[in-house]
């Protein structure tokens, strides 16, 4: 069941899920959902849900050239200032020196 639930999530990144959408959709509670991620994935669901954001938003980053607002709009961070904050406390980095970075010959 949590397979399914990963791939609908990935397939939702920009809408606005939360742990409690998540819990529902499987039809638990979000206490025994955190215990299914912690057992087979050794992270919290919202930990996973960041994770899973910035994963799509550095594939953004390297594949197109979208503006970070649109960037963090289409995988749920809801702002650019937002999605600088987590990016950098992630990476290290700025999305915009991510970006500039990858394309360097």
């Amino acid at each position: 069941a949590l397979d399914g639930l990963l791939a609908w999530a990935d397939e939702r990144l920009g809408a606005p899920l939360s742990v409690d959408t998540l819990a529902a959709r499987l039809a638990v509670s979000p206490r025994t959902l955190a215990r299914r991620f912690a057992d087979r994935l050794g992270t919290s669901p919202g930990a996973w849900l960041l994770s899973r954001r910035l994963a799509a938003a550095r594939t953004l980053l390297e594949e197109t050239d979208l503006p970070v607002e649109a960037i963090a709009a289409r995988v749920g961070l809801t702002s650019a200032v937002n999605l600088r904050r987590r990016f950098r406390a992630r990476t290290g980095t700025t999305p915009g020196a991510y970006r500039q970075a990858f394309r360097a010959p």
